[in-house]
């Protein structure tokens, strides 16, 4: 869905925000500290219900306010008002959609699916598995409408099996249960994972392709057990080595991307600029396989465009985006370099965010300073 207005209180260091951004390329421009990512991560916790520059949502909060406030209206038939809420005092976001308080955060995240290019999605390929499992698990959820179900059923179990491996006694009959029951739902999430990936790996090496030149790059799928045996089988024959570590060591919560370049990890290979285009590639695939698959469109969201790429690469990927005919929000530090690469007949909406005298930014559309808005 696309974003016909957004508003935004008590966020950082932005000013309260109430504008109409533009249905295609949205571009940022501002000074380092001027409010540019903050912009972006309001967009960020309207998808995903979290920061990606703060663990605790409190910390997000303009330090003289007591709450913040991000709304967005989607467009469709009807509209659909998204709101959250967070006061500084609370425990938990408030979800408001369509005037209607909604408790399940899947909810939100489903209503406005959003992809995020920042200096962050170099973990996809530098970082722990658990970040890749994310990236992994969010194209799953929105394409596969029972996955949900399957990977809470499968978390629940292993809580389960983990607490009691942790008693000093073994309950035999319990930890047979809910190794039933993660075997069961862990069996379910693997399979949804490799009914995805083979949908995604075509779409992923099509990206891959209009960015960056690398056919020996591979993308590949580890399920986070032996691929020859059932996982209650695993499960069985591991639970005195489990219990002396304390935990489960195979299951789905193990699972893995692997990103190879050859027969080597893709990041001990690539420079920083091709890592860049890398890891643009999945997520730029993420949002075209969701609306090949689904018709639903997917938000980008890139900081600092320019950082790490050169003039070249930047216009190659901004005419990739041009192609996909998506919302896009991205922010740059220098003009120049953030509208250049795109080309003449592409309609921008440029904003500038400036500092006022309060400290404060301010988005102002660039047609009210001193070049036009096409």
């Amino acid at each position: 869905m696309l974003i016909d207005r957004l508003a935004f209180s008590g966020l950082r260091n932005l000013g309260t925000l109430d504008f109409t951004p533009a249905p295609g390329i949205n571009l940022i421009v501002g000074r380092n500290g001027s409010g540019k990512t903050s912009l972006l991560e309001g967009l960020h916790i309207l998808g995903m219900g979290r920061s990606f520059r703060t663990r605790q949502l409190k910390h997000a909060i303009t330090h003289d306010a007591d709450e913040m406030t991000l709304f967005a209206r989607l467009c469709g038939e009807p509209a659909l008002p998204v709101g959250v809420r967070r006061a500084r005092d609370a425990a938990e976001l408030e979800i408001r959609m369509a005037g209607e308080r909604v408790s399940r955060l899947a909810r939100l995240i489903e209503a406005l699916p959003l992809q995020l290019v920042n200096p962050d999605a170099f973990r996809l390929l530098e970082g722990s598995p658990a970040g890749r499992r994310e990236f992994l698990d969010w194209g799953v959820f929105h394409v596969k409408h029972d996955f949900y179900d399957a990977w809470r059923r499968a978390k629940r179990a292993l809580k389960h099996r983990n607490a009691l491996l942790r008693h000093g006694r073994m309950d035999a009959n319990g930890l047979a249960a809910w190794e039933q029951e993660l075997a069961v739902w862990g069996e379910r999430v693997d399979a949804l994972r490799r009914e995805w990936m083979a949908s995604f790996v075509p779409v992923f090496e099509e990206t891959l392709g209009g960015l960056l030149d690398l056919p020996e790059l591979s993308l590949r799928y580890s399920r986070g057990w032996d691929k020859q045996r059932p996982l209650r089988e695993v499960l069985e024959g591991n639970r005195a080595t489990d219990q002396l570590m304390g935990f489960t060591q195979h299951g789905p919560q193990r699972a893995d991307l692997r990103i190879r370049l050859g027969r080597r990890a893709a990041v001990e290979v690539l420079s920083r600029g091709q890592q860049k285009l890398v890891v643009s590639a999945l997520k730029l695939a993420q949002g075209r396989l969701l609306e090949r698959m689904t018709g639903h469109g997917c938000l980008y969201l890139v900081d600092d465009l320019p950082a790490e790429l050169d003039a070249e690469h930047r216009r190659v990927f901004c005419r990739l985006l041009e192609s996909m005919r998506c919302q896009a929000f991205i922010t740059g530090v220098e003009h120049d370099a953030l509208v250049g690469p795109w080309q003449s007949h592409t309609p921008l909406a440029v904003f500038h965010v400036k500092q006022s005298a309060s400290g404060t930014g301010q988005l102002v559309p660039q047609a009210q300073i001193d070049f036009t808005t096409e």
